[in-house]
């Protein structure tokens, strides 16, 4: 079995898994909590506005909804089915992911939009851009996103790689952050799950790009 094909079941599993989560667990409290908690206890658990578990959702969703459109952008730009496969698995993994999110800002009745800066629950805000469209830790410029568009066949599928390797190195250190500091138990544990799959598919896209005569 190919290391991709390896790769995308381990991931598609666990999305899978993740897919389970219901609302009644989307809380500061876990699952074994008394059915009789009152409405103003649940309400005690909700996350607040400035919390790392709201903090992390709302900057996720946005750095995960480029991951997608990146991924979706190379399948245009290529037909190599290995780089093909590895980058639906990530639109369609990080998309189930970012639905998961909003869902439970959803549920805590919080703002999609960051009241402040992006990264302020991690002490970040105010950290120097690499460029217009990269608002937060290994996101694309909007120029590398047009670039990325432009490029066909082996060359767009290095320049992705590379993009990509980038972008899941800024979600790690994000999600390093929320295992850190979240507190709502399924939260923290789907922030694992995105460093441990995101740390094998970097070194995925490593063997990729050396395979194409590209530096990681």
């Amino acid at each position: 079995m190919k290391r991709t094909d390896w790769l995308i079941g381990a991931v598609a599993g666990a999305v899978l898994a993740a897919g389970g989560i219901t609302a009644a667990v989307a809380s500061t409290g876990d699952s074994s909590d008394s059915s009789t908690s009152s409405a103003s206890s649940n309400a005690a658990r909700t996350p607040a506005t400035s919390s790392a578990d709201a903090g992390f959702a709302r900057d996720m969703s946005v750095h995960h909804q480029q991951a997608v459109e990146m991924s979706y952008i190379v399948r245009d730009r290529t037909k190599n089915e290995e780089i093909r496969r590895l980058a639906y698995d990530i639109a369609q993994t990080q998309a189930n992911q970012r639905g998961m999110m909003l869902g439970w800002l959803d549920l805590w009745e919080l703002p999609k939009v960051p009241p402040g800066d992006p990264m302020e629950w991690m002490d970040m805000s105010g950290a120097p851009s690499a460029g217009e469209g990269s608002l937060m830790p290994g996101m694309a410029t909007n120029a590398q996103m047009k670039r990325l568009g432009e490029l066909n066949g082996k060359q767009a599928e290095v320049y992705y790689l590379k993009l990509m390797t980038a972008h899941h190195q800024g979600g790690i250190h994000m999600a390093r952050g929320c295992v850190e500091r979240c507190e709502v138990p399924v939260e923290k544990r789907l922030a694992q799950g995105m460093v441990e799959s995101q740390e094998s598919e970097v070194k995925l896209m490593r063997d990729l790009l050396r395979a194409r005569g590209a530096k990681p």
